[in-house]
């Protein structure tokens, strides 16, 4: 894999890039990076890029970010403007949780940008509220280490691979300060419903089963504000199947890819 870094409206972005052929570009959740999707990225036929969205990873902070001004829709500005920046033609886009959400808004912003779509136990259009009495626990996510890797695992919960997840909370603590409480306010004032409807290409919405963020009905949610989406059960995983079993997450996405880049 090749680490690279492009300047992106005025911000510095990371990306590590593997591969060529048809663009598949990875997004990742919330305290996360680009190593999220390190089992990925050997996709024969296909240019895999992973990047670290604004605030997270190596990549830059968003100047004004905060808990009142954060939105969601600013990370997918930044990631239409990193698609046309890096020559990526149309990629298949992958998204995990925040991400997701993320993702959705892109598509709605902006669908011409996008050949299909796959959400990984994804924020849902009407959005996901984390209670404002949990903002502390999140402020002690941020200044604790050990707090941090507990609160990792919740969402990794059959993940085996312990330098990986090492290499996963080291990144997560690498995240811009204002944006611990400004993702959850952003993600808890997301609403995307009424404006995936028009977005009609390949959609797969994945969602294991012992997932303790997202809800089985707020994957079915996700799954029917498209025309075209199907969801994937997976009963072995928790929250981050990417990481949770490499293996059988590449051979859904491979399958989904094959199909969809034809």
């Amino acid at each position: 894999m090749k680490e690279c870094t492009i300047l992106v409206g005025g911000l510095s972005m990371f990306f590590v890039a593997a591969g060529s052929g048809v663009p598949v570009l990875f997004v990742h959740g919330n305290i996360g990076s680009s190593r999220w999707w390190a089992g990925s990225m050997d996709l024969p036929g296909y240019r895999t890029v992973a990047v670290d969205m604004p605030n997270f990873g190596r990549s830059d902070p968003l100047p004004g970010w905060s808990a009142e001004s954060a939105d969601l829709a600013a990370y997918a500005e930044y990631l239409a403007l990193f698609i046309e920046a890096s020559g990526l033609e149309r990629p298949i886009v992958v998204a995990h949780s925040l991400g997701g959400a993320v993702a959705q808004a892109l598509v709605a912003a902006r669908p011409d940008l996008v050949r299909a779509l796959v959400l990984v136990d994804s924020g849902p259009p009407s959005g996901l509220v984390t209670p404002k009495e949990r903002h502390p626990a999140i402020e002690a996510m941020r200044t604790n280490p050990a707090i941090l890797s507990m609160a990792l695992k919740a969402v990794v919960p059959t993940m085996k691979d312990d330098a990986w997840f090492a290499g996963l909370a080291a990144d997560a603590r690498l995240m811009a300060e204002p944006a611990w409480i400004g993702n959850a306010e952003a993600l808890s004032r997301f609403d995307c419903r009424g404006r995936l409807d028009s977005f009609a290409k390949a959609v797969l919405v994945v969602w294991g089963r012992k997932d303790v963020i997202v809800t089985e009905a707020m994957a079915r949610e996700t799954a029917a504000a498209f025309p075209n989406a199907r969801l994937e059960v997976v009963e072995t995983v928790g929250h981050s199947i990417m990481v949770e079993d490499p293996g059988l997450w590449k051979n859904i996405l491979e399958r989904f890819l094959d199909a969809a880049a034809r």
